[in-house]
């Protein structure tokens, strides 16, 4: 089957793919190792289970694929074409006949994959993977994970204990240092320490749990002068848990909307006017922002060749700073648009049509202006401003290896 495609189609392929693939893993795991010591701070503050960090960081990858899949797709084609034009093939294809156009097909076809698979993400599974993130940050939260008791703390449960524990071992198995102040219906309150204890789960009440304490003493205060002091080898306190709040259904937050969804509400007569607003904004974010995926080819050539003669890699920041910057205004384009304050179509269309004017002059300047540079004047300003600092070291190394010059004195003449 690959014999049918030609021999450069396969070659360009190669040189894309790699640093693609490259890029969105780097990019991904860049993201999601930051959030990682976010999260581990987190719940280790929470004092929750290390396991729903992991669970966590899952439900963020469709979040963390989307961002990743753009600059990826950039980075690959501008390196490839990079490659190609510094070593010099990308003049002998031009010359035998090769558009910049035709050797963007493999380009393209990557493109639309890669729009496939992110139209998937951000209208389908992103949404509903956010919602199970919120969910379990707010479980973490509220306890619903085992977080709700934490070590060297006073926690209160059901209004009437206050609950301290010094050590936690054996994943919480064992807990060592044991204090409690409970209050009884009759308002008399019992001070409870204990050497060490554990909790266990009740089979009739699954509201009610068992803190079974070891090696301790109780305070009862009675009311009167003298309060009654018992010790105990074991004593079975029971705690009633906490009662959770269910968790809100998905869709409360705009960006859990599915694209049925996002349609329904955005464009019915019976949804609020800030619910149509937010639902709006939303759709036109993610659909500005797979559009603009078309023209990242485009791009990535633009600034992938250098002048002759020169190996500058400034083409390379110059599209992460733009296709970060323009992320960032879409960004606030949303959030305006979401408040009701500036139509959709003007706050996240029309820059879109302003990067795509550019990118498109961009690309007629370097496809159709003999020895055209798009960023002709920044390669030049860059390339001085680096001719200087060279300068600047060499001189700088040549003091340091010059010795210094001792004072002679003259003898006196005789």
């Amino acid at each position: 089957m690959l014999s049918f495609i030609p021999s450069v189609d396969r070659y360009i392929f190669r040189l894309v793919i790699f640093p693609m693939l490259g890029v969105f893993a780097l990019a991904a795991s860049l993201l999601l190792l930051d959030k990682m010591l976010r999260l581990f701070d987190f719940v280790a503050v929470e004092g929750g289970p290390i396991g729903v960090v992991f669970k966590m960081l899952g439900a963020l990858i469709p979040e963390y694929a989307s961002l990743a899949i753009p600059l990826g797709l950039l980075l690959g084609v501008l390196l490839a074409f990079r490659k190609l034009a510094t070593s010099s093939e990308l003049d002998v294809m031009r010359a035998v006949g090769l558009s910049y156009w035709r050797l963007l097909r493999v380009p393209y076809a990557i493109t639309l994959v890669l729009v496939a698979i992110n139209v998937a993400l951000v209208f389908y599974i992103q949404p509903v993977s956010r919602y199970y993130y919120e969910q379990m940050e707010y479980e973490l939260r509220s306890g619903a994970l085992g977080a709700s008791i934490k070590v060297g703390e006073f926690t209160t449960l059901a209004d009437r204990m206050a609950l301290r524990i010094e050590e936690s071992e054996d994943d919480g198995r064992r807990l060592v240092g044991i204090f409690a102040r409970v209050a009884n219906e009759r308002d008399q309150v019992l001070s409870i320490s204990a050497r060490e204890g554990a909790f266990l789960a009740t089979s009739d009440d699954p509201d009610t749990i068992i803190l079974r304490l070891s090696d301790g003493t109780i305070v009862q205060d009675t009311g009167s002068k003298t309060p009654r002091v018992l010790s105990f080898s074991r004593h079975d306190l029971p705690i009633d848990l906490p009662a959770i709040e269910e968790f809100r259904e998905r869709g409360d937050a705009t960006r859990e909307y599915i694209l049925p969804e996002l349609l329904q509400i955005g464009w019915s007569e019976e949804s609020r006017a800030e619910e149509r607003d937010a639902s709006q904004a939303s759709f036109n974010f993610r659909l500005v922002e797979i559009v603009m995926m078309f023209l990242m080819p485009l791009l990535a050539l633009a600034l992938a060749i250098p002048p002759k003669r020169s190996t500058s890699a400034l083409g390379v920041f110059v599209s992460i700073i733009m296709v970060v910057a323009y992320h960032k205004v879409n960004q606030y384009g949303e959030d305006i648009a979401a408040l009701g304050r500036v139509d959709p179509i003007i706050a996240l269309w029309g820059p879109f049509f302003i990067f795509a004017a550019l990118i498109l002059w961009m690309y007629h300047q370097v496809a159709h202006v003999p020895g055209g540079q798009p960023i002709g004047a920044l390669e030049t300003a860059f390339a001085k401003l680096s001719k200087r600092i060279g300068k600047l070291f060499s001189r700088e190394g040549q003091r340091a290896k010059t010795p210094p010059l001792r004072d002679t004195q003259m003898a006196p003449a005789e």
